[in-house]
Order: structure tokens, then sequence, then C-alpha cells
């Protein structure tokens, strides 16, 4: 089952069951898709959205919510912090187990070995390998000065 379907049966669920929020979170979601898809038509013949680009889309409203709680937390309105709390953990149902510390550093050495980068200038090229294997399973924010530092 692709991305898109395990939403929509997601989504349908959520009706079924009447969750509100949960419905809300996921409508959210598929509009989103919708939208790249929408985008994508006017572009290029193929109109369908792959799965690393719903990863994609999921990872970044992941990362939206989070600046978003934490402003939240900061202008002292925690229901508000709350709610996006909470749409985190339903759209973090979709994605990968995230990688913790240390297969993130043995992905980051597999990574620099392949390419045999020895320099920042090859920091693109390492970038690259890991965006194109653990895409929704790193957050690239963080690996990104990880990988500097070593090639530094």
């Amino acid at each position: 089952m692709d991305m898109r379907e395990r939403v929509n049966t997601a989504l349908k669920a959520a009706m079924k069951a009447k969750e509100a929020d949960r419905l809300s979170t996921l409508r959210l979601i598929s509009a989103a898709i919708k939208d790249r898809e929408i985008a994508a038509r006017g572009t290029s013949d193929e109109s369908a959205v792959s799965d690393e680009d719903v990863l994609g889309i999921l990872g970044k409203m992941v990362k939206q919510r989070h600046e978003s709680a934490r402003a939240y937390e900061e202008g002292g309105r925690l229901e508000l912090a709350e709610k996006e709390l909470s749409e985190i953990g339903i759209i973090e149902e979709f994605l990968p187990r995230q990688l913790d510390e240390g297969e993130s550093t043995a992905a980051i050495d597999a990574a620099i070995a392949q390419v045999d980068a020895n320099s920042i200038r090859d920091m693109g090229k390492v970038m690259g390998i890991l965006k194109g294997k653990y895409t929704g399973q790193m957050d690239f924010g963080r690996v990104g000065p990880r990988v500097k530092d070593r090639l530094s």
C-alpha cells in the first residue's frame, strides 16, 4: 500500500470513528499531497506523487509544527502548543522510524566512504547520498552540521 492509500484509509477510519482532531490533521496531509500533485501537473508529464515526495511533505509538516509549538510555548499559549504536538504524533505515524544517534553516525560514515569524501567540498555529494537513502528517517538539519564537522 502506498503512502496516499495509507493516508486515505486512515482518513476514512477517522471519519467512521468520529475523531475530529485526527480527521483534521489527516485532511491537512491529504490536501498537502494534492497540492504537490497539482503543482507537478504543470511542470511535467507525470502527475503522480511518489512515496518519497509524500515523505518529504510529511517531514516538512512535522518541522513546521515543531517550530509552531515552540513559538506557542514561548508566547504562553500552551493549549495551541499541545494541539501542534498532537498533530506531530499523527503525522509521524506515517513516517518511517527515525534513526538513533549510532545509526545516524554509521550512515554518515558509510556515505562519506562511498563518495570518498575528504573535504568540505564533498559535503553536497554526501548529503545527496543520505537524502537518497534516508529520507524521512533523519533530520537533515541536524545531520548537516555533523557531516560538515567530519569533513572539516
